[in-house]
């Protein structure tokens, strides 16, 4: 349970990513200082945590390993995962951007075959290669079918543009973020703990946000004071505390693809949380019935997902917790 409780913490802080960037997309901020301010901010404050644990050296030590890996997954995990969410707001309220974003919970799913997990034989650990978690996958499209329903009325309100540029571009988010982060778990071995490994994938997507800084500056210029103050809370909240929570409830199962699932997962909670943020700091209108329905089928779906990873299963072939 501890993985799935740090998770669902996780979510909260995650949801501040919507809730600011809708906010600082209404104020007149371009998406691209909202993608790569977060990621600009977010390195001092790594650094102060790594650098107070003495774990500094080992990482940049790990890093010089495998340069390139560190770049791609990198950009992979953070820059084509937060470029399309925050490109997405200019087009869709951030109701609708957590709600679409919850289909990162069937692409966990999906990209299971692309990695390896642990199983105890009586000859010994063995590693295999993942399989889909179909009895997962069920669980997460009841969470899916109460997101739908929470979102229902207010999503046959929109427009094609909005479909289709406040949606696609974080259907495609929603498979960047777990490949990076797993790709780079692969990567790491763990030999890194969670901070050091949230500090190395920020360092290593610096390149892709000053490129895409320098063409901000050249198209819509500087940032105001009010979307640089928005994007630093962004930072902290979402970029440090509730990325840092996530990887940690993620390092927790690694090997297991079934229990990743999982916690990849108590990332539904976010739409509660940004929906309720939105209609607190926002103003946005208060869900109806048909919602809050939704909201019960999320809470079940979470249940039983979790149910289902913890089941006891027979001791030969067992899979191993990380």
């Amino acid at each position: 349970m501890k993985p799935i409780i740090i998770g669902i913490f996780a979510s909260f802080f995650f949801a501040f990513t919507f809730i600011l960037n809708r906010s600082m997309d209404l104020n007149g901020g371009s998406w691209i200082w909202s993608a790569s301010l977060r990621y600009f901010f977010m390195v001092p404050f790594l650094f102060i945590i790594v650098i107070a644990r003495k774990n500094l050296k080992p990482l940049f030590s790990e890093m010089k390993k495998k340069p390139g890996t560190w770049l791609l997954w990198s950009f992979v995990g953070f820059g084509l995962f937060y470029a399309p969410l925050c490109f997405s707001a200019a087009y869709a309220p951030g109701w609708l951007i957590a709600a679409t974003w919850q289909i990162t919970i069937i692409s966990g799913s999906l990209l299971a075959p692309l990695f390896y997990e642990t199983v105890l034989t009586e000859h010994g650990p063995k590693h295999i290669k993942g399989k889909i978690p179909l009895k997962g996958l069920a669980m997460s499209l009841i969470i899916l079918l109460g997101i739908i329903l929470m979102q229902l009325q207010q999503a046959s309100e929109l427009t094609v543009i909005a479909v289709t540029l406040g949606i696609l571009p974080v259907v495609a988010a929603s498979f960047a973020y777990p490949l990076g982060n797993r790709k780079m778990m692969d990567v790491c071995g763990g030999r890194l703990d969670v901070f050091q490994r949230v500090l190395g994938m920020t360092i290593a997507s610096l390149p892709f946000w000053i490129i895409l800084s320098i063409y901000g500056y050249f198209t819509v210029g500087l940032p105001s004071m009010g979307q640089t103050i928005q994007s630093s809370l962004v930072a902290i909240s979402s970029g440090v505390i509730a990325t840092i929570l996530f990887f940690q409830a993620t390092d927790l199962v690694r090997g297991n693809m079934q229990k990743l699932a999982v916690v990849e997962a108590t990332q539904s909670m976010e739409v509660l949380f940004a929906l309720l943020g939105e209609v607190w700091l926002l103003n946005s209108a208060f869900p109806t019935p048909l919602s809050w329905m939704g909201v019960v089928l999320v809470m079940a779906g979470m249940v039983l997902h979790s149910y289902i990873s913890n089941k006891k299963e027979a001791p030969v072939g067992r899979k191993a917790s990380a």
